[in-house]
């Protein structure tokens, strides 16, 4: 995918690059897939050859002349910096300066990419005492980190100031840099998370996946520990063409758990009747824990209380619907609602469908990895089924369904990725007591953990 759908980036973005490894490369990638104009400042050295990116270059010695370059503001990538120092680096804007252009951006809503860190074109750095410098407006920060110097030694030649490296990663000076060394220093707070504005959205980009040693398996394995920090994390090689730069992309996904209903068609509250010992929400939730969806969160509202108690010793959180007589619609707002600030996406699960494979939501899960897709939809025989996978993107018009309306109502709205499943076993939706009958007589029926 794109760096612009993988970062979710748009006109509001106010966007930090720092680390190493590609960070300029990836700014003028990503500006150039926004919609244009789109403003570049410096806050760190910039090599002069680096502004060639940009369609514009502006020196600026002061404040006065920026005014008349918004009013006549040509199209593209324009960029702003300091004047060029005796080595040949273009010098980082001063923090009034950058606001000054950041009040302009503002007015004609434009986003503003900044570059906020030197590295001298290493793929690992250090940050110093006075590093990096984050304009406090910024809000989002791209950490980039070159994979390029995984296995090779821990110096001078692979990372930017190795000795404060060193101190962040646990690794010793000389021996070979492993992938938990360059986790411990993104995560670090004097490492990659050094001098984020409070409120800011953090990703990092693991750049140079063409030129890495370690396997992308060993990666994707490994980095997702990067989530306890960053809301996105990427990898990929920005030097490839757009659609392919993100390879990679790793989020929180949520689970929505819907056990609200009052099941008149069942005649009495389907998601507490017992199977195999534990009433069917229980099940679902397990199974919603059981795929790694963090968080999940379980939507009640008829015999709240009586769901609240059979879900009792789970990690779920309880959001009760009050309106839930309403319709399906409100659960499905009160399950966004409590995600949409924390996840990249949600899957919806039903309370009355307990055999839902795991493997089935794993690959929901590996298809919005890889994929900008909005809508992830499973299917069998050719016949739609559940859960559905919606991505953030979806998140403002599922907060304004209304009604008995459900999620499909947004499926002529977007694209829509198809997931087809051979296996129709575990996907029995127990609504009438003739479906319930099935569940409980057929001992068959596998309960759905591992397939």
């Amino acid at each position: 995918m794109r760096l612009v759908e993988a970062l979710r980036a748009s006109s509001l973005s106010r966007i930090a690059f720092v680390g190493a490894g590609g960070k300029t490369t990836a700014l003028f990638a990503l500006a150039r897939q926004l919609a244009n104009p789109v403003i570049c400042l410096n806050t760190a050295h910039l090599a002069v050859e680096q502004a060639e990116l940009a369609d514009q270059h502006f020196v600026v010695i002061d404040g006065s002349a920026i005014e008349s370059i918004f009013r006549s503001l040509p199209p593209g990538v324009t960029l702003f910096t300091g004047s060029a120092d005796s080595r040949g680096r273009l010098m980082g804007l001063d923090v009034a300066t950058a606001e000054i252009i950041k009040t302009y951006a503002d007015e004609m809503q434009l986003p503003v990419l900044v570059e906020a860190d030197g590295s001298r074109m290493l793929p690992l750095k250090a940050p110093s005492a006075h590093e990096p410098p984050i304009p406090p407006w910024v809000n989002q920060v791209v950490v980039v980190a070159g994979l390029s110097a995984l296995g090779k030694p821990l110096n001078g030649e692979w990372v930017y100031q190795p000795e404060i490296f060193a101190q962040l990663s646990g690794a010793q000076p000389g021996e070979p840099i492993l992938t938990f060394h360059l986790i411990a220093a993104l995560m670090h707070p004097q490492g990659g998370l050094k001098n984020i504005p409070p409120g800011a959205r953090k990703a990092v980009l693991a750049n140079q996946l063409d030129a890495c040693t370690v396997s992308e398996n060993e990666l994707y394995r490994v980095l997702p520990e990067l989530t306890r920090e960053f809301g996105i994390v990427l990898a990929g090689s920005v030097q490839e063409r757009a659609e392919e730069q993100v390879r990679w992309r790793c989020e929180p996904v949520g689970g929505v758990v819907l056990a609200a209903g009052g099941s008149k068609r069942m005649g009495t509250t389907k998601q507490l009747l017992p199977w195999r010992g534990k009433p069917l929400v229980r099940h679902v939730a397990e199974k919603a824990l059981a795929t790694g969806l963090n968080p999940v969160v379980v939507v009640t509202g008829a015999a709240a209380e009586e769901v609240k108690n059979a879900l009792a010793g789970l990690a779920v959180e309880i959001v009760h619907n009050a309106g839930w007589e309403t319709g399906q619609a409100s659960s499905i707002r009160a399950g966004v609602q409590a995600l949409k600030d924390r996840c990249g996406a949600a899957v919806f699960l039903l309370s009355d469908m307990p055999q839902i494979p795991v493997n089935l939501i794993k690959a929901e899960f590996e298809i919005h990895q890889r994929e900008a897709a909005a809508i992830i939809i499973p299917r069998v025989n050719g016949q739609r089924t559940n859960p559905v996978l919606f991505d953030q993107t979806t998140f403002v018009d599922l907060l304004a369904l209304e009604g008995e309306t459900g999620g499909r109502a947004l499926f002529d709205r977007y694209p829509l990725r198809w997931l087809d499943w051979a296996d129709d076993q575990g996907l029995l939706d127990v609504d009438t007591p003739e479906d319930y009958e099935i569940l409980t007589g057929d001992s068959n029926l596998e309960d759905g953990y591992g397939t």
